[in-house]
This record gives C-alpha cells, structure tokens and sequence, in this order.
C-alpha cells in the first residue's frame, strides 16, 4: 500500500514538471542565463556554462514563466561575460545586460496555455529557437536563426575587441518615450514604428518575422502551445 500510495506521488509529481532542453550550437562555451519572473524560481540557481555542442535538461514547475538567454565572450576568473552579462555563471535571478536574443515563456497562463516568445525588443544578440516538443495546441516551433549582428546599422552596434556582439534596439539605443513606447507613446496606437527615424523594429522583423519587435508586436510574435518539453538552442 505504501510502495503503490509513493509511486501515485512520483507520477503525479512527474505531470507537475515541464522540461526545458537547452542545446549551445554556437561556435563555443556560452554561459546559459535564466531569470523568473516576479514570484517565481530563478532555475538552476539562475545559469550555468554550456559547451559547444551540448546540451542540458532544466525542470521548471508547471506555473513557472521567465526567460532564458545566451552569455558569450564569458571569464571564468572574474565571472563576467561581454555579452548578456549577469555578474557570474549563476545568475541568482539576475537579468542579463542587453542587448541579448531573450527566450520567454510563461507556463500555465491564461485559458492554461503556455506563451512563449523570442524577443529582441532590447535588441539582438546571437540567433535563438523554442520548439515544442509534442504537446496540444498550434504550438509552432519559433526561431531567430539570421545573423543580424552582420547586417545592424552603425547606430544600432555593439562594438567590442571581438568585433560586432550585439545590435541594440532603438529604445535601447536612444531612451527616448517614442522608440521605448511610453509617455504620450504608451499604447498600440500611439506608438507608430513607421514615425521612428531609426527603424530597429523594421529592420528586427524583416530578419527574424517570428520575433517581438518592440513592446506592442503582440499580434505576429505570441505563440501558445501546452506541452510538457521544450527545445531551446542558441546559436546555429
């Protein structure tokens, strides 16, 4: 009776996981960084160093919701990375300085679908994926696969002793309430992207269409899925 009541207790505790399986096919060692949101768990302490090629499996309780994101150019003496920096190799629910490629993706959400997103609203740092694996629901695999560091406008450049590492969005960029879509611009139909001078959510969406662009590209960048795995890489 005892051995039957433990294993409901593991197999009820198994439904109650959704697991998260985070592959690096850059071109090197990155450090995976990850944040709750407000009220939830940093997993993993926050983040850990992923080496090239590998993979690694990260379990999140089924309401968990934050963000994931890709650390490159990282110093294991002083615990700081070029890119997407947090301050050592565990985050410890710590974000990470932008501009980073952000993986997001809140489980349990309205109507108990999980919304997931790539976003680049503060700007792009390395190409990224979220893939459902199996699961109820549209649930379409999502990427950000072009090199956008190659092709950003000389405004918009994260230049570094390691060349281009990032491309920063407008708001990022200028810290104005017209690129960041606030103040008198603080609604979807105040803040007009084909008024901005310089145009990083165009230019964001022609590259990476699945892709948030800015705050209010609801329409075209929110996905909904229900499953129990995910499939994050960074890189590729």
């Amino acid at each position: 009776m005892l051995f039957a009541t433990f294993v409901s207790c593991v197999l009820i505790g198994s439904t109650l996981a959704v697991q998260f399986d985070i592959t690096n096919k850059d071109g090197g060692e990155i450090w995976v960084g990850i944040q709750g949101n407000s009220g939830k768990a940093a997993l993993e302490n926050g983040g850990f160093k992923l080496g090239q090629g590998q993979t690694r499996s990260v379990q999140a309780p089924n309401d968990w919701a934050g963000r994931f994101w890709s650390r490159q150019w990282c110093d294991s003496g002083n615990g700081q990375c070029v890119v997407g920096n947090c301050n050592g190799v565990e985050c410890q629910g710590r974000g990470g300085n932008p501009p980073v490629t952000l993986i997001e993706i809140t489980l349990a959400g309205w109507g108990g679908q999980d919304f997931y997103d790539i976003s680049l609203v503060d700007g792009y740092s390395c190409p990224a994926t979220i893939t459902p694996i199996g699961g109820q629901g549209k649930c379409r695999a999502l990427k950000c696969l072009a090199r956008i560091n190659d092709q950003c406008p000389n405004d918009l450049k994260v230049n570094t002793q390691h060349g281009v590492l990032g491309c920063k969005s407008a708001c990022l960029r200028f810290n104005t309430d017209q690129y960041c879509c606030r103040g008198a611009y603080g609604t979807k139909e105040t803040c007009k992207t084909d008024q901005w001078a310089v145009n990083s959510a165009k230019f964001f969406k022609q590259q990476c269409p699945d892709a948030y662009s800015y705050a209010y590209d609801d329409d075209t960048s929110t996905f909904t899925c229900k499953a129990q795995k995910y499939a994050l890489t960074f890189g590729g």
